[in-house]
């Protein structure tokens, strides 16, 4: 299983010269808790950080910063896992382990954005392989009722 085939393909991003109002104005529109901050380029978005509600609440809100005085590349993650959609899936979830993050952007082999994969999103790979373990198992135990009743 790849990463590509799991992804989330609807990222919402934000320019890093945009303001926080802007990103919090995103996350509150799509019913996300973050957004994936891009650069444009010729060849597509290349992710270069996140920012997420917790870094707006933490950074901003905390320190008593006015929003407008900072832009969202001043306030992003910026030490990014980036993952790569044809990378197995079990290989990222042990990437995202180690470093600690439970969301990480997804290229493709040009570095362009193409998807977001989230533990979410791993834990539904597990829940659909356990319910099909679960089946085998109810399977089994039908077919030796059968074989010897």
């Amino acid at each position: 299983m790849s990463v590509g085939e799991w992804c989330n393909r609807e990222v919402i991003v934000i320019k890093p010269d945009e303001s926080p109002r802007e990103a919090v104005w995103l996350m509150r529109k799509y019913h996300v808790g973050d957004l994936v901050v891009v650069k444009e380029d010729p060849d597509g978005r290349r992710p270069i950080g996140m920012i997420t509600d917790r870094d707006i609440v933490i950074e901003l809100m905390a320190e008593n910063v006015e929003p407008e005085k900072v832009t969202v590349g001043d306030i992003m993650s910026r030490d990014l896992l980036v993952l790569h959609e044809e990378e197995d899936l079990v290989d990222a979830s042990n990437r995202m382990s180690e470093q600690g993050v439970r969301r990480a952007p997804v290229v493709n082999q040009r570095n362009v954005l193409v998807g977001l994969l989230a533990v979410d999103d791993i834990l539904e790979v597990l829940a659909e392989q356990v319910s099909d373990l679960v089946r085998i198992v109810r399977k089994e135990q039908l077919r030796e009722r059968r074989l010897r009743p």
